[in-house]
């Protein structure tokens, strides 16, 4: 897989031991070795990682009539449910970079990956609408804590190739929840029908993500002091992740230790361990809020969530009632996701090299009015082309997982941003899948839900415009 990662340039700085390890892993050829076999494992722990991130969000879209007669379920206790992810994004969201700085984000992530296949294995059979929706939290704060550390983790681990780690991850994502999409409905008819077994048998997904992070847990947990907060290294400086690779492959997950090159073999175990990595950095002391650009990012973030929640969870429904069969709506929720894989891989490459990322934006909005003008006029008659349409619209989502790597010029820096962008982007984003909700059930159609979505357009595509500004937080944060 890494040979889908061309090393390109980005708006990120590079920290000089990245560049000075290649001589140190020259000079001892076994420490390059583990190094390649220990990014390999961290490439597929993140791919598995966003593999997992949707299919339990767009396998109960699937099956969300299904779930609705099953549970007795009214629309706006629906839209509630729609909500539930953006809710439950922003209040665990926030608690990732502390996380992070105690455990490792490898052991915070490898959690999360446990919780994900937990509440998915638990929550069909809970019992009742109180029970699934507790299920339901428990697996979407997994997919929390890992949402906000992806960006951190590409951030620290490949501070040279964040487009095309980003895009890779992305990519991943947008995989996984078009496959949840398209194969829920077929697999529940499989499995006699039960949109129980349909709905569980995501955990196994989960399952397997869990593996590729537990030597990271291992390592983090065998480090000396790796728990303590304080200090100056990354583990400390706001959520940046201070878990690196060993050099001798033992601990994978090792805190890294600050030691200058000269030092030479009088500290060799450390230089070693440093040698693989980059370089610690200092925790910026930023006042987020002070930022317009972290701002705009923000509300930038939770419009698109909001557009892509509500498509999640409500456009197999609209096309339904539009007379579309249950499998067919599952194949054009498909389509609208799987439109990411290709996009989600080359956005991010396109984004890292403009200096402004607002034509994207535009372009992206243009395409999301287009699609929710169809559905408004022919949802059955032109439904591949809508779909189609808001697939590209939701490449959103990682063009403001590039920016988030983009507008700031440290890993200290992403780890503070992308969680206030995240975090205060989901808040923004819960009302609008459950207003949906409640304007499909009281209205007894799809107008006025539609017309909301494409009012929601104008302003993201505004936000979205002044974040792609060439800039970063610590310019506006510092002053």
């Amino acid at each position: 897989m890494m040979g889908l990662m061309a090393s390109e340039e980005t708006r990120t700085m590079t920290p000089p031991t990245v560049r000075s390890s290649a001589a140190h892993e020259a000079r001892e050829p076994g420490g390059s070795s583990t190094r390649a076999w220990t990014m390999r494992l961290l490439v597929l722990g993140i791919v598995l990682s966003a593999l997992n991130l949707r299919p339990a969000i767009t396998s109960l879209g699937a099956l969300l009539e299904e779930v609705r007669d099953g549970l007795g379920m009214s629309g706006s206790v629906a839209g509630l449910l729609t909500s539930v992810p953006p809710l439950c994004f922003a209040v665990f969201g926030v608690m990732a970079p502390r996380l992070a700085r105690r455990f490792g984000a490898g052991a915070v992530v490898c959690a999360g990956m446990a919780a994900i296949a937990t509440g998915l294995a638990i929550r069909p059979y809970a019992g009742g609408t109180a029970g699934f929706l507790a299920a339901s939290a428990l697996a979407l704060m997994g997919i929390a804590v890992s949402n906000v550390l992806m960006p951190v983790i590409v951030k620290h681990w490949f501070p040279d190739r964040v487009g095309s780690m980003t895009g890779l991850y992305s990519m991943a994502l947008a995989l996984g929840t078009a496959l949840a999409a398209a194969v829920t409905v077929p697999l529940t008819d499989t499995l006699g029908g039960s949109w129980q077994s349909g709905l569980a048998l995501w955990a196994g997904l989960a399952v397997a993500a869990v593996l590729p992070w537990l030597p990271f847990v291992r390592g983090r947990a065998a480090a000396p002091g790796a728990g303590e907060r304080g200090g100056d290294g990354p583990a400390s400086a706001g959520g940046a992740v201070a878990e690196t690779p060993a050099s001798d492959g033992t601990q994978p997950g090792r805190k890294e230790t600050s030691a200058p090159a000269s030092t030479g073999h009088a500290r060799e175990e450390t230089s070693a361990s440093a040698s693989t990595t980059p370089a610690r950095e200092e925790a910026p002391r930023l006042r987020i809020t002070r930022s317009r650009t972290a701002w705009a990012l923000a509300v930038f973030f939770g419009l698109q969530a909001t557009a892509a929640y509500i498509t999640m969870g409500w456009m197999a429904q609209i096309f339904r009632d539009a007379g579309v069969p249950a499998g067919t709506a599952g194949l054009l929720l498909a389509v609208t996701m799987v439109m990411g894989v290709p996009l989600a891989f080359v956005i991010p490459r396109l984004a890292t090299r403009l200096p402004h990322q607002g034509p994207i934006v535009l372009a992206l909005g243009v395409c999301g009015l287009a699609g929710y003008a169809g559905l408004y006029l022919a949802p059955a008659g032109g439904a591949w082309a809508w779909a189609v349409l808001l697939g590209v619209a939701n490449c959103a989502f990682p063009l403001a997982l590039t920016m988030v790597g983009m507008r700031a010029r440290s890993g200290p820096g992403v780890a503070q941003l992308s969680a206030f962008a995240q975090s205060t982007g989901y808040l923004i984003s819960i009302p609008g899948p459950l207003l949906v909700g409640v304007l499909y059930q009281h209205s007894g159609g799809w107008g006025l839900p539609i017309a909301l979505m494409s009012a929601l357009m104008i302003p993201q595509m505004a936000v979205g415009y002044l974040a792609g500004r060439d800039r970063t937080v610590e310019d506006e944060a510092g002053r």
